[in-house]
């Protein structure tokens, strides 16, 4: 998959463009739908599937929460637009000057692409000044500057509409195998693996310590399940997430034991996927109690992953 860094780059090349409208954070059964159905048409007209999203996310801008906000970093959304068969991304640089650009001026830029053919989004699509511009608004500029505006209709799951923000809340609430069920895989938080204190290491527990984009929302505090991916591979691990509170109040760290595991990671990339939630962060009275807490999760993280298959 090609990715581009600014609309402008988007030249022709002779083929029709087909172009998915959106942020896409978390790329959410809702999202693909949208990127199917771009992917299908451009294939259909033998042309070129593009999609296009932002970074920062534009809330960052718009107005900024204080806690983490993505579902999705740059670099682990284009993988799974790759994934979908996308021919081509456009990464946008979301910032004052765009959060400006008005409803009207969005769709002149569009219409501006050349080749473009058609645009794809999902119903609840926004875009320009103070999010002024409608899918209505698409549609009839799309007939008015000749490009094809399709809308797609919101996905349910079991019942349920489908969004990144019901995703995210799930998320911070530690609720991860809900989280799997609507975003239709396992939660992942990816990081290089740094140096730590070691401390895993002398109770008999060596950890990697993932370094997490900061604005990448993390599962609540407490030990998990998860599948660790190193180098396209799937290891089984029991992974924390918290300050280590029997130590006194720290940093908070995310730290990964992969079960049957002996080597060296540091500096690799390395990608969690939390399949369940298996406890509270809890601080103990002694070590030699913690110690065996670790055991009871390392025994229930291998018990439930055995049930489960990674990704």
């Amino acid at each position: 998959m090609e990715v581009l860094w600014g609309l402008e780059h988007l030249r022709h090349d002779g083929r029709p463009v087909y172009l998915a409208l959106g942020m896409f954070d978390g790329v959410h059964p809702g999202h693909q739908e949208v990127l199917t159905r771009t992917r299908e048409a451009a294939a259909a007209s033998s042309g070129r599937s593009v999609v296009l999203t932002f970074d920062p996310h534009p809330q960052r801008v718009i107005a900024p929460p204080p806690e983490p906000i993505l579902l999705t970093t740059i670099e682990e959304r284009l993988a799974l637009f790759e994934s979908l068969g996308m021919g081509a991304a456009v990464v946008i640089r979301f910032d004052e000057r765009l959060r400006e650009t008005s409803a009207d001026r969005w769709i002149e830029m569009l219409a501006d692409i050349p080749g473009l053919s058609g645009v794809f989004a999902s119903s609840d699509y926004t875009f320009g000044r103070d999010r002024g511009g409608t899918v209505e608004r698409l549609r009839a500029g799309g007939e008015r500057l000749a490009f094809a505006v399709t809308i797609i209709p919101p996905v349910h799951v079991l019942g349920t509409l489908v969004s990144s923000t019901l995703i995210r809340r799930l998320v911070r609430m530690g609720q991860v195998e809900e989280a799997t069920v609507f975003l239709g895989r396992p939660y992942g938080v990816s990081g290089h693996v740094v140096e730590g204190e070691r401390r895993g290491r002398t109770l008999g527990f060596p950890t990697a310590n993932l370094s997490v984009h900061p604005d990448k929302i993390l599962p609540a505090k407490g030990i998990y399940a998860a599948w660790t991916r190193l180098e396209g591979r799937e290891n089984p691990a029991a992974v924390s997430i918290g300050t280590r509170p029997t130590f006194g109040q720290g940093t908070l760290l995310v730290e990964a034991h992969l079960l049957d595991f002996d080597g060296d990671l540091y500096g690799q990339n390395a990608e969690l996927l939390f399949v369940v939630r298996l406890r509270d962060e809890m601080a103990f009275r002694t070590v030699p109690e913690l110690v065996q807490q670790m055991e009871r999760d390392v025994a229930k993280a291998r018990e439930v992953l055995g049930r489960f298959r990674a990704g």
